[in-house]
């Protein structure tokens, strides 16, 4: 057993055991999703800028002969918001620490409004540059608050769901920004609406969160615990009401103890931490490594690789893949808690590695000449099925579990940092894709990207830890028990509770 952890701790698996009538469904509560739905919105706002700039760039290219005639100018116009990204998240991380998560969204939105103006109002690239920029420092901002805001006001049964809720939003985002791409294809100055219309959710948000409470965690963390225990009552009723507030008691006063001492390089000294942020940042690095920001930012121009040469058909095929994403991430809220983070992210890279094998093997075809559309129709496929299978797994894992792995004291920081981590590896994929398709060959490059997926399997075989319904105490004892354990390779007691 895990030295120090109470059997029938608030939230963990024992005490739900011998309470099974305090368990909290999914759409119990209207408040919970409600506030899933607002904090969500920053997911939409990521999905949307990350799809809507694939058929932007189409009509961009027809505006601008500069952008048409450069591979590198396509590829900043799409880079910049992933290198406004990576400051977003690092700057959100600290943000979140510091002033909390409502703050933290509020600034997202605000930069996101902003920028979407410049981009509607562009008169040249680099303006649009300059708007991808600002726009990308929300989305940043947006990745790394949503999925932690939602997880600290959600009951343990239900957190893997509500924050695989916000996945849902990222990818029913992506699918609005297709729809609204093909519904403008023959409105004048269509780019302009599509870049434009970003700054729309984004005024929602802003106006529900001024609303919406801070999270409870966050208030009990600077002993405004009055004000957490008014939010925590809309969440959980007596006597679970009870134990919750003595369980935020008990892990505040153990956390304010080593607040004062919390520094970025804690995060690389103590072993229990950095064995959870090589954890975080690995999942994150390879949800980006496997491919997903090519396929969707450049879904478009990889199915007009593949022979469908109209601006009209390649954004009606990739409209049908995005809404392969958005189906995909409605079965991942079910899944999640269902079979467990691990599972779901083992069988979703399984499909993955297939369809880049029939992506690998078409597009190679098409490349050494051969024109029959049956290839053409076989990457179109592949690109579906990868989505199919990247959706519902790869797709919220990675955000889902860096929710849930670190403490309290190092969330918002560690959170910022995988974000990072995951929007660098972004930046290096989306700005360099065009560039190595031209060096190798469309083919090829998809087998890279099959490489990489097979590592990324034995990585989560063999390194990531199982979190389904465990309180986030029980997952900070699982780290320590790894850490300092004896028996390495055995499951943990707080592992086995999980199943």
């Amino acid at each position: 057993m895990v030295v120090g952890m109470p059997v029938n701790m608030a939230g963990s698996s024992g005490y739900l055991e011998m309470h099974p009538e305090r368990k909290i469904s999914m759409f119990q509560n209207p408040y919970i999703l409600g506030t899933t739905f607002a904090a969500g919105i920053g997911g939409l706002l990521f999905g949307y800028d990350t799809g809507v700039i694939s058929g932007a760039l189409l009509y961009i290219k027809e505006d601008f002969d500069m952008v048409k005639k450069s591979n590198f100018i396509q590829e900043l116009i799409v880079g910049m918001a992933l290198l406004g990204a990576i400051f977003g998240a690092a700057i959100g991380g600290v943000i979140n620490d510091a002033l909390g998560r409502k703050i933290a969204t509020i600034t997202a939105d605000i930069n996101f409004i902003v920028g979407s103006l410049i981009m509607a109002a562009a008169p040249n690239p680099y303006v649009i540059i300059a708007g991808r920029f600002l726009v990308g420092f929300g989305v940043g901002m947006a990745s790394v608050t949503a999925p932690v805001y939602i997880a600290e006001a959600s009951p343990t049964e239900i957190r893997g769901g509500l924050v695989s809720a916000n996945n849902l939003m990222i990818t029913g985002g992506q699918f609005l920004s297709f729809v609204v791409n093909y519904g403008l294809t023959r409105v004048p100055g269509t780019w302009r609406w599509m870049l434009g219309i970003a700054g729309t959710p984004a005024v929602v948000q802003l106006i529900l969160m001024t609303i919406l409470p801070e999270s409870p965690r966050w208030l009990y963390m600077k002993s405004r615990k009055e004000e957490a225990t008014c939010v925590l009552s809309k969440i959980y009723e007596s006597p679970r009401l009870e134990d919750e507030i003595q369980l935020l008691e008990d892990s505040l006063e153990k956390e304010l103890k080593s607040m004062a001492k919390v520094q970025y390089s804690d995060v690389f000294k103590q072993k229990e931490i950095r064995m959870a942020f090589i954890c975080g940042a690995g999942l994150q690095a390879f949800q980006q490594f496997a491919g997903i920001s090519i396929v969707m930012y450049y879904s478009p121009t990889i199915i007009q690789m593949a022979g469908f040469k109209s601006n009209q058909a390649a954004l009606f095929l990739s409209l049908i893949v995005s809404g392969m994403n958005a189906a995909g991430s409605v079965l991942g809220i079910y899944l999640i808690d269902q079979l467990g983070r691990k599972k779901l992210a083992l069988g979703s890279l399984v499909g993955v590695i297939g369809a880049l094998i029939v992506l690998s093997v078409s597009c190679y075809i098409i490349g050494h000449g051969n024109t029959n559309k049956l290839y053409g129709g076989l990457a179109v496929f592949g690109l579906a099925l990868y989505i199919a299978f990247f959706a519902p797994g790869m797709g919220p894992v990675p955000w889902t579990v860096n929710s849930e792995i670190y403490p309290e004291e190092y969330r918002g920081m560690c959170g910022g940092m995988s974000a990072t981590v995951n929007w660098v590896c972004s930046v290096i994929m989306s700005t360099s894709f065009l560039s190595v398709v031209d060096a190798i060959g469309l083919g090829q490059s998809f087998m890279v990207l099959l490489a990489v997926s097979i590592v990324a399997l034995g990585f989560i075989i063999f390194y990531m830890p199982e979190t389904k319904g465990l309180t986030f105490e029980e997952v900070n004892l699982l780290w320590k028990e790894r850490a300092y354990g004896k028996n390495y390779n055995k499951e943990s007691h707080a592992e086995k509770a999980s199943e």
